[in-house]
């Protein structure tokens, strides 16, 4: 971790004030992110729950969100800043906004089709109608905000896919809850040799299990075919906890499809038939639901 750097260095050289968020000008939002450091937990809790609403409200993203992302990141990764985990959750909410499992693998050129062509003026525009209120009495700007919120959403995107490397690191956390939210966010992007490596490598003890859990979770929606993938998968069947079990037999449905093996497909059914559940860090599917989906794509639901 680069601990020697300061996490908010060039925090003041953003525009703050010509960026916008959900309530108009974003300049509150440089105390917001040095807050999050705060020594005061009250104080913390306050100026997260502000950013959730100025960066992510209701899901939507500003001009202003992609440019908190690589402060979030780099907070997140510097062991001295408090509540770590609660950072990367919201970094993640600007990230992927209300993103579900059912659009992985991702394709962020189809998704953010929308918004090939949108330019800053375009989106400057839309931002300043908003903040007066009078977007609907200007009919072609109206039609254009559409647009220009799929672009905010992209930007975030990319915004995000720049820390990459820093969620792998994360994989390792001894926050479990932080590498649980890691793993999730390593769904979203393109595979690289360095991620598949952190997910095969999350351990599978006890007090890891949220986070071995989501990584079984995001090797399952892996498009990529790597037997290191379906053997690791195929050895977490046996696991100790139940939720490592049931979501490696759910990567391995996913993946394997009418080639699924038998110890499998037996775990699956056993969870279907009793009453365990549980929820993985990160995904708003509970296990329940992953496993219902799974027996449904193999013909079983």
């Amino acid at each position: 971790m680069d601990q020697l750097i300061d996490p908010l260095a060039g925090l003041d050289e953003v525009p703050w004030e010509s960026l916008h968020h959900a309530y108009g000008p974003a300049v509150d939002v440089p105390d917001q992110l040095r807050a999050l450091r705060s020594a005061e937990a009250p104080v913390r809790r306050g100026a997260l729950s502000e950013l959730f609403g100025n960066v992510y409200h209701q899901g939507t993203r500003w001009g202003a969100s992609c440019q908190v992302v690589p402060f979030l990141a780099a907070l997140a990764d510097d062991p001295a800043t408090p509540d770590r985990a609660a950072v990367v959750d919201l970094l993640r909410l600007v990230v992927l906004g209300d993103r579900r499992d059912d659009e992985l693998p991702f394709d962020p050129q189809r998704a953010f089709a929308a918004a090939e062509g949108v330019t800053d003026e375009q989106s400057v525009l839309v931002e300043r109608h908003l903040e007066a209120e009078d977007l609907f009495d200007h009919e072609e700007v109206a039609e254009l905000a559409d647009a220009v919120v799929v672009r905010w959403e992209a930007d975030a995107f990319q915004a995000g896919g720049q820390h990459t490397d820093r969620y792998v690191r994360w994989l390792t956390d001894p926050d479990p809850l932080l590498a649980a939210y890691a793993a999730e966010l390593l769904a979203w992007f393109a595979p690289d040799e360095a991620a598949l490596t952190g997910l095969v490598a999350v351990s599978d003890e006890e007090f890891r299990a949220a986070a071995r859990a989501s990584a079984n979770l995001t090797l399952g929606h892996c498009p990529v075919n790597s037997q290191r993938i379906d053997a690791c998968l195929r050895e977490l069947l046996s696991g100790a906890v139940p939720v490592v079990r049931v979501t490696a037999a759910v990567g391995l449905a996913y993946r394997l499809g009418d080639r699924l093996p038998d110890r499998a497909l037996d775990v699956l059914t056993d969870a279907r038939g009793s009453d365990f559940d549980a929820d993985v860090a990160g995904w708003d599917r509970s296990v329940r639901g992953f496993v219902a989906l799974a027996l449904h794509r193999l013909g079983l639901g």
